[in-house]
């Protein structure tokens, strides 16, 4: 079977499109547990995932470490941030304020990954004319 590496990039950003949405669902689901007793925020690290599955390969282009990948190593899931955390006396370690700056960046991230994906494939189609 010949493989071209085409959607490589297209599929990474694809992941880290998946998980940005995730990561969305998160912190709306943090901040709207801002005053419930006990809760602890919860967060999606796809950044340190991907950095972790492309430093398994050293002395390779970037291409050659895209192609290399195993797309089912990037899935991500949430994560119990800090457990044992807290500087509030209800025991929840919400900082409202930091996570509406999370959601500002990580829309802005999501929107940034979309653009590229099409960047993307509107090279592939001017490559096919």
């Amino acid at each position: 079977m010949l493989t071209s590496g085409i959607y490589d990039y297209i599929d990474v950003l694809n992941k880290g499109a998946d998980a940005s949405w995730l990561r969305e669902t998160a912190i709306s689901n943090n901040i709207a547990n801002d005053d419930t007793p006990g809760y602890k925020r919860q967060d999606v690290d796809f950044e340190g995932t991907l950095k972790r599955e492309l430093s398994k390969f050293k002395y390779v282009s970037l291409d050659e470490k895209v192609s290399d990948l195993h797309m089912d190593h990037l899935d991500v899931g949430i994560y119990t941030d800090a457990e044992g955390y807290s500087y509030r006396m209800d025991k929840n370690n919400v900082d409202p304020e930091q996570e509406q700056a999370a959601l500002i960046s990580n829309r802005i991230n999501y929107n940034a990954i979309v653009d590229s994906m099409t960047k993307e494939y509107q090279r592939i189609k001017s490559v096919i004319k």
